[in-house]
């Protein structure tokens, strides 16, 4: 078996693992772990990094255990990986801010819950490990890599709304979301921080104001997303032209790559 392909199959193999835990297990444990720690917060966390184990042991087959930092993106610059988010989100905290009431019924639990676990691990999973993985260790270009996990990325979203319209924008936000963080990703030399934070700082923002109860949000909502993600784009593109350093997604790894 040839490395892309076997890095292929314990990629899957590991995700499918983390998925079934996830979907299956995920509410019981943190039922069971929140009678012993009484912290809803807390409890999900901890049940996260309980389901995400297959991810870790999937990344130290392909790579060595002690190299997981290295391939999975998380050796890189913090410093940046929080400046940079910072300064792409401010269209949204200054314009929800604007437009927008404090969000009166913030608790620490939901911050924890849908701000920092949420943008720690789904970035740690989708973009660090799926993506990474299939796009940085095989043969599988851009488009192909990032599929899998975009999709199954903006299902789990599905759950904030019944109305069919509302559906279809969560899906394709989610759906778009995921490709431009593991964009961004490959872009800042696959510094797993900078997608980290863009999460949590746009989710942050989302909380803090009562924007909306979906991640589809309104027209005024999706006019300061877009603003932050035009210039989440411009920044990197200005950034890499300015270092003179060649963009990772182009025609040549968008599809399939001759070379891994």
């Amino acid at each position: 078996m040839s490395r892309s392909l076997s890095v292929a199959v314990i990629t899957l193999l590991s995700f499918g693992c983390y998925f079934f835990l996830s979907q299956a297990y995920f509410s019981e444990l943190r039922i069971w772990i929140n009678g012993y720690i009484p912290d809803l917060g807390i409890s999900h966390l901890l049940v996260y990094l309980l389901v995400s184990l297959p991810v870790v042991l999937g990344a130290s087959v392909i790579n060595e255990f002690k190299r997981c930092q290295t391939t999975l993106g998380l050796n890189r610059s913090i410093v940046k990986g929080v400046l940079f988010p910072l300064v792409c989100t401010l269209p949204m905290f200054i314009g929800f801010a604007l437009c927008f009431s404090i969000n009166k019924h913030l608790t620490a639990d939901e911050i924890l819950i849908t701000a920092v676990a949420a943008a720690f691990f789904e970035e740690f999973i989708f973009r660090g490990f799926l993506f990474g993985q299939l796009f940085r260790f095989t043969k599988l270009g851009f488009i192909p890599a990032i599929l899998l996990g975009a999709f199954l990325f903006a299902a789990m979203h599905l759950y904030q709304s019944n109305d069919l319209p509302v559906l279809i924008g969560v899906f394709s936000t989610t759906f778009m979301g995921a490709v431009l963080f593991a964009w961004l990703f490959a872009e800042w030399n696959f510094n797993l921080w900078i997608p980290v934070f863009l999460h949590f700082f746009m989710n942050l923002a989302w909380m803090l104001f009562a924007v909306s109860d979906n991640a589809f949000g309104g027209f005024y909502a999706n006019i300061f997303r877009l603003l932050t993600i035009a210039l989440a784009i411009t920044l990197t593109l200005v950034y890499k032209r300015r270092k003179q350093l060649p963009l990772k997604i182009n025609k040549e790894t968008i599809w399939i790559k001759n070379r891994n």
